[in-house]
Parts: C-alpha cells; sequence; structure tokens
C-alpha cells in the first residue's frame, strides 16, 4: 500500500520521502516504486492521458534524518491500533504544525488514533484501495479534532490524484469494508459448511450480482490476514455478532494461507 501510494504521488510530479525501515530493503523498495510509477505512465499513455515529470524519490531509514517541513505523510503499517500509535510516537519530529498526518486504516477509529498525537486537528484517515494506481476510491474520514482546513485540503489533494474522495464519520469499518469484508465473511461460511465449492460460491457472484470477481478470490487478493483483522475489528468495536469471524478463516491464516501473498489462500497461485 504504502509503496502504491508512493508511486500515484511520484506519477503526479510530488517529491516523496519514504521511510523504510531497514536499510537492506532499500534497492528493493526503489525497485518496486519504480515499476509502479512506469507502469502508471503506460496506463496513462494508452488513455491519452499526459502526466507531469515524476517527482523525486528519497530513502530515509532514520527518524532524524526528517525535518519537519514534510506536507503531508502517510502512514500504512498494518491494521492494529498499538502498532500505528508507536510509529507516531516515533516519527512525530517529521511533522511540523502545518504538516498533515494521514493514516491508511480500513476499519480502525481515526479518533482513538489521533488520541496521543501532536496536532490533533492536521490528523484525518484516507484509505486508500489496492490496487492503488487503478482503483478510484478514496474513504477520508475525519476524527473528532480533525479541522475543517485540513478535511478541505486532503479532499483537494484526493481530486488532484485523479481519484474520488467519500467523506465518512468515523465508525467501525467505514463504507466499504462495513459491507465488503462481513460478505467475503459470510461466502468463506458458506464455503466452510459445505453449501457450495469455493469456484461455485465466486462464479455465482460474478455472473448473479456482477462482481469483477468472487469473494474467496477477493479474499486472497486482499489478503486472508486483513480480512480476519478487520472482521475482528468490527466484532470487537460493535460486540454484533454478525461479525464475529469464520472459523475457517482463521484456521488458514493461523496455516500461513493468506492468499496471492503467500502462493495459497482459498485458491493455490
Amino acid at each position: 500500500m504504502a509503496s502504491g501510494v508512493a508511486a500515484l504521488f511520484l506519477s503526479e510530479g510530488s517529491n516523496v520521502t519514504a521511510i523504510v525501515r531497514k536499510v537492506s530493503k532499500f534497492d528493493e523498495v526503489q525497485s518496486s516504486i519504480d515499476k509502479q510509477v512506469a507502469k502508471i505512465k503506460r496506463r496513462a499513455a494508452k488513455q491519452g492521458k499526459e502526466l507531469p515529470e515524476s517527482g523525486v524519490l528519497t530513502l530515509i531509514a532514520d527518524v532524524t534524518e526528517c525535518d519537519g517541513t514534510y506536507d503531508f505523510i502517510f502512514e500504512a503499517i498494518t491494521e492494529d491500533t498499538a502498532s500505528k500509535i508507536s510509529v507516531q510516537e516515533k516519527y512525530q519530529s517529521c511533522a511540523g504544525p502545518d504538516s498533515i498526518w494521514a493514516t491508511n486504516t480500513s476499519s480502525l477509529s481515526i479518533t482513538e488514533l489521533a488520541s496521543n498525537y501532536k496536532f490533533k486537528s492536521n490528523f484525518v484517515g484516507v484509505h486508500f484501495f489496492n490496487p492503488v494506481a487503478s482503483m478510484e476510491l478514496v474513504e477520508l474520514i475525519p476524527g473528532l479534532s480533525t479541522s475543517e482546513e485540513t478535511k478541505q485540503k486532503v479532499l483537494q489533494l484526493i481530486e488532484s490524484l485523479n481519484k474520488t474522495a467519500v467523506l465518512v464519520e468515523d465508525s467501525p469499518g467505514f463504507i466499504v469494508n462495513r459491507l465488503l469484508i462481513p460478505m467475503i465473511n459470510e461466502a468463506v461460511t458458506l464455503f466452510e459448511s459445505g453449501v457450495a465449492t469455493k469456484e461455485e460460491i465466486d462464479l455465482a457472484m460474478k455472473l448473479g450480482a456482477h462482481h469483477p470477481m468472487g469473494p474467496l478470490a477477493l479474499a486472497d487478493l486482499i489478503g486472508n490476514d486483513v480480512c480476519l483483522s478487520i472482521m475482528q475489528s468490527l466484532y470487537q468495536s460493535t460486540n454484533d455478532p454478525k461479525y464475529r469471524p469464520a472459523y475457517l478463516l482463521k484456521k488458514m491464516v493461523y496455516d500461513g494461507r493468506l492468499g496471492r501473498k503467500s502462493n495459497e489462500g482459498f485458491y493455490e497461485y
């Protein structure tokens, strides 16, 4: 997600500084981002669109290399409140009083994530979807203390990236995952209980609901661990039994069958 967003900004002419926690990963991250920028430019050329000259990418590994003058800081680590707050505490020196800190989350409370941040009015949730370059939607989620000025700046920024923003109240799962992840979870339950094969479940939703891919194939694409994490977050936040994760989904994550990124999930890759 982070490299995809970095590539998107670079392709639109912005300079980007990426914090990579291990110097040994610099070449891998640089290569990944370069490939994604090239892909964005190829897609734009096919569509007859002309993009500006790419911005400059800088990789750093130490918080002391931050100078506090960044306009927009985007955090996209694992979907875990404690981990995200820990990153804020470590890297707050990168943010000045006018910097916007955006957290990429698909289900966590923005207000809770901002609870210890030093500039709460500049803190906001910005949920991109994978793959970043081709997905048109971005969910914009203000916290209780997010200022109107911050909200408007981020709306304009999203539009400048040729994305469409939907404004969402700070609530569990927001819009897309509040609807999508329970559907995936129910598909897992159908498969687990033997109602139909995975292929039949996916085909039914593709042909019967005009979905581009079936829910089990989509779970593999998103990552079954990510789906489980969001489902658990919804369940914990609401105490509603309809959000209880399917047991098969848990077992697959325990067994490392995470989907495309592990080469095996509901399907083999």
